[in-house]
């Protein structure tokens, strides 16, 4: 059986912690910042934990079990 490949996209988004939990970055960051308070836009720039529904697929994604 060939070895599964990364799939580079989620490689490039998603990062694990030592603890082996996943981050993810925030969204809305990318456009329309003017009506955004600074306190919202520097929330944005904080990695949050991935919620559990979708560790599952980043998981398989990512080449880990």
């Amino acid at each position: 059986m060939p070895k599964m490949k990364t799939h580079r996209g989620a490689a490039k988004r998603f990062r694990f912690t030592s603890g082996g939990k996943l981050l993810r970055r925030r969204g809305y960051k990318s456009h329309i910042l003017e009506k955004k308070s600074p306190k919202r836009k520097r929330s944005f720039r904080k990695n949050v934990e991935m919620s559990a529904p979708d560790v599952r697929g980043a998981k398989r994604m990512l080449g880990k079990k």
